[in-house]
């Protein structure tokens, strides 16, 4: 995936895990998509929403009522789905940070030792804090770590750790 991509695929919360389930039953209608993964219905519709829009995720028009309209995946939405699946599998009980906005475009950007400036160049839209947030996060769970090199001024590099090698595999 693309940076522009995995940005707007983490953009909402709830977006990746819909379309990881979406991957595993073929399909599913709004209720059913709600009370499986806990979220509210206003946060769902606007991931449902995003999801439309990227071309991943369609109404499916002929099943049921209307009003109840099932949501499917579109072609081009069936390997990111898959992905997604993959995805949340290898994070395990890393997935609260992992879900987070900028954690996974941030941990796909890291290619080897990469400085903060540069990170920021890689990511169009984030800000100073978020970027420092996301590395923070990242290496709480370990799948970032950070190294100061002692130098004149001193240089911060961060890397992925051995954790968080597969799942950038993933992402890319």
């Amino acid at each position: 995936m693309s940076t522009p991509e995995l940005i707007a695929l983490f953009h909402h919360r709830w977006a990746a895990p819909v379309l990881a389930l979406l991957a595993i039953r073929g399909g599913g209608r709004f209720v059913e998509l709600q009370r499986k993964l806990g979220v509210g219905s206003e946060s769902l519709r606007r991931a449902l929403q995003a999801l439309i829009e990227e071309g991943h995720v369609v109404r499916n028009p002929g099943y049921g009522h209307p009003l109840r309209p099932e949501y499917v995946l579109t072609r081009s939405g069936r390997p990111v789905a898959r992905r997604c699946d993959r995805l949340l599998r290898a994070l395990g009980p890393r997935v609260d940070v992992g879900l987070k906005k900028w954690s996974m475009p941030v941990l796909a950007a890291l290619e080897g030792a990469t400085r903060f400036t540069d990170l920021r160049e890689a990511l169009p839209g984030i800000t100073p804090r978020a970027l420092t947030l996301a590395l923070k996060d990242l290496q709480a769970v370990g799948l970032v770590e950070r190294e100061v090199v002692d130098d004149y001024p001193p240089t911060t590099i961060y890397r992925p750790t051995a954790a968080g090698r597969p799942i950038r595999t993933i992402l890319l």
